[in-house]
């Protein structure tokens, strides 16, 4: 079971990351928002061994701490 949710954290890393490769055109606060709950998510999962309420939350405060950073 383990081995699935390192996989699934993988995973998740890879398409947030292969995401912000999108970010060229948005704002300056958009991107560190993104970046923020990116980071977050990451966080979280690694904080939680990969629980999905982890994994949730961390991306919701890293976006709401790069939200608000770039103001």
């Amino acid at each position: 079971m383990k081995k699935g949710k390192r996989i699934a954290t993988g995973a998740v890393t890879l398409v947030l990351l292969a995401g912000l490769t999108a970010c060229e055109g948005m704002s300056r606060q958009g991107r560190n928002t993104a970046i923020g709950a990116g980071a977050g998510a990451v966080g979280g999962a690694v904080l939680t061994g990969g629980s999905t309420a982890g994994t949730l939350g961390g991306a919701a405060i890293g976006g709401i701490v790069g939200h608000e950073a770039s103001k």
